[in-house]
């Protein structure tokens, strides 16, 4: 599923304008990657959280050299699922009905 079809989607479901979804949608994304590069942790109930994550430096291997590097300390962004979230995918798979 594309962003084009997310927005379709909406449009559908609440009615509004094909330009206020998107305009609103963007908006969305744009205030997570702010809040997730100043350090914040979005909380939205019943789907999950968006928060930055500390990764510690570690030893790597870069195998076709076959020699070894250090992977320095660094900041990614994560998203965790909420518990009603993951739970509601489960049931998609055990119950065999995926949709794409």
């Amino acid at each position: 599923m594309t962003k084009q079809d997310v927005l379709r989607r909406i449009t559908q479901q609440t009615g509004i304008d094909p330009q206020l979804s998107l305009s609103i949608v963007e908006s969305f994304f744009e205030v997570v990657k702010e809040a997730v590069s100043d350090g914040e942790t979005i909380y939205i109930r019943s789907f999950g959280s968006f928060g930055p994550k500390q990764r510690a430096r570690k030893l790597g291997r870069n195998i076709s050299a076959n020699t070894a590097l250090v992977i320095e300390a660094h900041i990614i962004p994560r998203f965790k699922p909420s518990a009603e979230f993951v739970h509601q995918v489960r049931l998609l798979k055990t119950s065999g009905s995926q949709q794409e």
